[in-house]
This record gives C-alpha cells, sequence and structure tokens, in this order.
C-alpha cells in the first residue's frame, strides 16, 4: 500500500509543533501534522464554573471549529440554530482527554479555555487538537504561575497526555490515517494517552461487519508506540 510521504504502516506523517503562534492567548501552538493544520490557543478566565464550586476545583473546557476553507469544498459555519454535532463531539472529546492531564483542585478559581481551528484537513484534526491543546494548555499554566495563581505547573498539571489516530486498512493497521485513508477505513480509531502506555480514551467504530477482537488488539499495539513518538515531539516543543 503506497501511502503518504511514502511512510510504514507504523510511520507517523510529518508533525511540527510552533509554539507560541499568536501572541494575545496564555498559550498557543500550531500542529502542522501532515497535511493537516490546526491552531490551538489557551485562554485563563478568573471565574470557575458553579458545579465546580462545591467542589472547590476549576475547570478545562474546549471548543473546536473548521474555518471555511480548511476542506476541498467550503464548510460553511455553524449559524443562528444550527448545531455542528461532529464538532460538538470532537470539543468534548479533547475537554475529557485535557482535563484527564489536570489536577483541577490547584486552579479552584480559574477556567483554561482550550479553542482548536483547524486551519486546513486531511485526517487526525481531533487527534491533532488534543496534541496542540496540551502543549497551549501547560504554556497556559506557566502564565498562570507568571501571574501567582500557581505556584508550579506541575501543580495543575500531572501528566501530558497526547493522542493518535488509527485504522484498520485492506487488512492491516495503519497509524495516522489521512482523509484519503480514514475514507477507505473498515475500522476507525482515536487513541488518547500518555507517552509512557497509560490511556486516557480509546474512541473507536466498526465501519460496517463488527470485528474480531485480535484487530483492536493490534490497532492498540501500534498506538501505544505512535503515542510515546508524538510524545517526544511535544516535548520537545515545550522546551522552547
Amino acid at each position: 500500500m503506497k501511502r503518504s510521504e511514502g511512510r510504514k504502516t507504523d510511520e507517523l506523517r510529518s508533525l511540527e509543533i510552533i509554539p507560541h503562534w499568536t501572541e494575545n492567548p496564555d498559550g498557543s501552538a500550531l500542529v502542522k501534522w501532515g497535511k493537516t493544520w490546526v491552531l490551538c490557543t489557551a485562554c485563563c478566565e478568573g471565574r470557575a464554573p458553579y458545579w465546580q464550586k462545591e467542589k472547590q476545583e476549576g475547570w478545562v473546557t474546549a471548543e473546536y471549529g473548521m474555518l471555511p476553507g480548511s476542506t476541498d469544498t467550503r464548510k460553511r459555519r455553524p449559524g443562528l440554530g444550527k448545531v455542528d454535532s461532529r464538532g460538538t463531539e470532537i470539543q468534548r472529546l479533547v475537554a475529557r482527554s485535557l482535563r484527564g492531564a489536570c489536577n483541577l483542585k490547584a486552579i479552584p478559581s480559574w477556567t483554561v479555555a482550550i479553542d482548536c481551528d483547524v486551519l486546513q484537513a486531511d485526517g487526525g484534526t481531533r487527534v491533532a487538537s488534543v496534541v496542540g491543546g496540551m502543549v497551549a494548555l501547560e504554556f497556559a499554566a506557566r502564565t498562570l504561575v507568571k501571574r501567582g495563581a500557581l505556584t508550579s505547573t506541575s501543580k495543575l498539571i500531572k501528566r501530558r497526555v497526547v493522542a493518535v489516530s488509527l485504522g484498520w486498512v485492506d487488512g492491516e493497521p495503519l497509524l495516522d490515517l489521512d482523509y484519503a485513508e480514514d475514507k477507505r477505513a473498515d475500522v476507525d480509531l482515536n487513541l488518547v494517552g500518555t507517552a509512557d502506555g497509560s490511556w486516557v480514551e480509546v474512541q473507536g467504530t466498526a465501519e460496517g461487519d463488527p470485528v474480531e477482537r485480535t484487530i483492536l488488539d493490534a490497532l492498540l499495539d501500534v498506538g501505544f508506540v505512535g503515542l510515546k513518538r508524538v510524545g517526544r515531539v511535544v516535548a520537545e516543543a515545550l522546551r522552547q
């Protein structure tokens, strides 16, 4: 099978994370993952949702959207009364994933809002949003330290969370699907976890007939290798 960038079945597309891509947010990163580009920003707000106050915890939330020119045909913006159900599902995944990285008790009076805007889409936009959101979140934690709202970033960030996409295509597991591969996949799976082998969320679907457990196991084996590789890129971006 010929893959984009001449990749092997267990290879990622080229992955570059450009930190501080915009200046106004408390944290930002541009993720260039193959031909998928996602801008992720983090803004710290001095308030917490009412349902968190009794627990004396803050909150991490996320929003996700695809710009009109991000696909080969113009994607219309959600209008009045029109809900983008796919976008809602993805932003919930991103928010859950990033909360899995955090100790919310460290920011009892704060909400960190992560915004993920897809500039160009070629598969894997949700996992790119998790990865870019993680980088932006950690930079935002550094901003809170500068403001005196945190004593150290480790008080908030318990672990770094990353993500990869996977698929079962033409009888074999593929790591990091582009759009053409995603369309042909018999199984579509997104794995969120840590670079050291723990998982936060597994989101997968058999696109047609039910599949055997062995296929899921094969995909996860490749996926955890992918998480480790993505984790190295994230660590490098955060050293800058």
